[in-house]
């Protein structure tokens, strides 16, 4: 392929890969407004992020055995077409409840793009590239955390909070052309390709079977959960103990996301001379450091707004190295089931991440001690399941290393 094709694939693929984020980022700062609007709280306005979590948790389980089946390229039209319909009907939702169970819905659209993308940067490049892609989607993904609260919070100040689902539908609509105009389609429908229940909880299980896709999978799981704990907590605790406006809590959103950004593309730089194995060990204890003090001041009341900004500004920065790398080597070990295992990490991902963000909503108490404290146990999680992980991985290695050389003794006496 040539670079400009390449940059064209990438591109769509990481708008595919954002629009879930986008639709999470977007409207976290109307928060305050949509309650006002809807005689209800914030916290039950909170409902709507967590079932767009159940959503992407419960989508991808389906959409992986579908882009297997039926290629990735007309799954991908029908998520993106539900994601416009329901977009729309978040225009006009006139409750809490409804907002709830529209937005899962939304989110059974959003999650396509998630797990095509992942599936074709695994049809479409090399193993050895793959992080490399990953950290670009990044580049990508890293942009909606920047441009959607800010955009959202300047979209409901001026015209109201229904507005922001009009501007989700009008992207979703450009990238709906975009995949039909410059996406190619990476694998051909396969006839043989079973949809039935028991072959897809086969498929599933052989996926999950993989030592190495477990270890890195929870890894990257977990430690996105604290990215969807600060997410979730985020409003409360900037808007309400802070007291910041809409507008500047789009601007914080938007400043801590830059540490995505910036350490997800200078992971491509470290990839020239570390592997990935390498990086993302690092990137963990740095992250568990970076939590427990953080949770540790918070305990202690010794930080303020800007202290808070900049230690979480420093957790995310390790979420940029941590992502592309785990995805990387969680799909390395497939090719034929690529979309499975793609649905399977990201309907992981989401579901650790819909638990964190749950109970940072379930454990509210009017202080920043539930966001802090489950950011730093999910970055501590995520570092253990690293660790043990790779001593098993280690153990399975040699065991069948030993296995083939008794095997290929014995055919020889």
């Amino acid at each position: 392929m040539s670079k400009r094709s390449n940059f064209q694939i990438i591109f769509v693929l990481g708008w595919l890969s954002a629009i879930g984020p986008f639709s999470i980022d977007m409207y976290l700062p109307g928060f305050p407004a949509i309650a006002k609007d809807l005689n209800t709280d914030i916290a039950h306005i909170s409902l709507s992020l967590s079932s767009f979590f159940i959503g992407i948790s419960v989508g991808q389980i389906i959409y992986g055995p579908l882009v297997d089946r039926f290629g990735r390229k007309k799954p991908m039209y029908a998520g993106l077409l539900l994601y416009v319909l329901t977009s729309i009907g978040c225009t006009f939702g006139n409750s809490a409840d409804a907002l709830m169970v529209l937005r899962f819905l939304q989110a059974l659209g959003a999650c396509v793009g998630m797990v095509a993308s992942r599936a074709m940067v695994r049809d479409l490049f090399s193993v050895t590239e793959t992080a490399k892609v990953f950290s670009l989607l990044m580049l990508i993904v890293g942009v909606s955390p920047i441009i959607a609260p800010t955009l959202g919070g300047y979209v409901t100040a001026v015209l109201g909070w229904r507005y922001v689902f009009v501007v989700l539908t009008l992207i979703a609509i450009c990238i709906l052309l975009g995949v039909y105009f410059f996406l190619p389609e990476s694998r051909q429908p396969d006839p043989h390709y079973s949809l039935k229940p028991r072959v897809i909880l086969g498929n599933f299980r052989d996926v999950i079977r993989d030592s190495q896709f477990v270890t890195y999978a929870f890894t990257g799981a977990l430690a996105t959960a604290g990215l969807y704990a600060y997410i979730a907590g985020s409003p409360a605790v900037f808007m309400k103990i802070y007291n910041v406006t809409e507008k500047q809590y789009g601007w914080i959103f938007a400043l801590i996301a830059l540490g995505l950004i910036i350490s997800s593309q200078l992971n491509s730089v470290l990839l020239r001379n570390f592997k990935s194995e390498q990086i993302i060990r690092i990137a963990l204890l740095a992250q568990s450091s970076t939590g427990i003090l953080l949770f540790a001041g918070t305990i202690a009341g010794v930080w303020d707004l800007f202290s808070t900004i900049f230690l979480i500004f420093v957790f995310l920065c390790c979420q940029g190295f941590t992502f592309p790398n785990s995805s990387a080597l969680s799909l390395a070990p497939f090719s034929r089931n690529a979309g499975s295992a793609s649905a399977l990490m990201g309907a992981i991902q989401m579901g650790v991440g819909t638990l964190s963000s749950a109970l940072v909503n379930v454990f509210a108490n009017g202080t920043a001690l539930p966001m802090t404290c489950i950011m730093a146990c999910c970055a501590i999680s995520s570092f253990s399941v690293l660790m043990t992980g790779r001593r098993i991985i280690r153990i399975r290695a040699t065991a069948a290393v030993v296995n083939e050389e008794t095997g290929d003794m014995i055919s020889k006496l």
